[in-house]
């Protein structure tokens, strides 16, 4: 299901099910968005990962961008409960940068209009919870969200994903 990298395989055996076709995984140093340097881009349309991290930083970063493919398959009916979980978070923080500066970015009225920021904002978090579950990193600078609302993400992940086989 994903080729290349060979350190990818110890990751692999912690999350739960995939399907889908292959996701090629690469090196490509210097990977840039519009606001800069990132550490990993996901190419869904091309189902292919490019990494510019440190093996350190791999398995979570790995987890966060095989999510991506996840959340694009997922359906309307689970991301609108991720939604509603997240929703309900009244508290800041996050378990990623790439989830916490666009939370830190919304306005009050994005969640109940659904906006682009708040729909971007539910992917990256819900991905980035997910890099936080199945990684294996136990403690990052980047896991600020409080102990309280990791727990209600944990639940909501194992009812909602936990034992399924998800579409890639």
């Amino acid at each position: 299901m994903i080729s290349d990298l060979p350190r990818a395989h110890t990751v692999l055996r912690r999350l739960p099910t995939l399907s889908g076709a292959p996701i090629r995984l690469e090196i490509a140093r210097g990977l840039r968005d519009r606001r800069g340097p990132v550490h990993a881009g996901a190419f869904l349309r091309e189902r292919r990962i490019a990494f510019d991290c440190t093996s350190a930083e791999f398995p979570r970063i790995l987890v966060h961008e095989l999510f991506h493919f996840v959340w694009l398959r997922a359906g309307n009916g689970l991301r609108r409960s991720y939604e509603e979980l997240v929703r309900g978070e009244r508290t800041t923080g996050e378990l990623g940068w790439s989830a916490e500066w666009r939370r830190k970015k919304l306005g009050p009225g994005d969640s109940a209009r659904r906006t682009r920021k708040w729909r971007e904002y539910c992917c990256e978090s819900f991905c980035d919870t997910a890099a936080w579950l199945y990684s294996g990193v136990v403690k990052h600078a980047e896991f600020t969200l409080p102990v309280c609302y990791r727990t209600g993400r944990r639940r909501w992940f194992q009812t909602a994903v936990g034992g399924r086989e998800l579409p890639v």
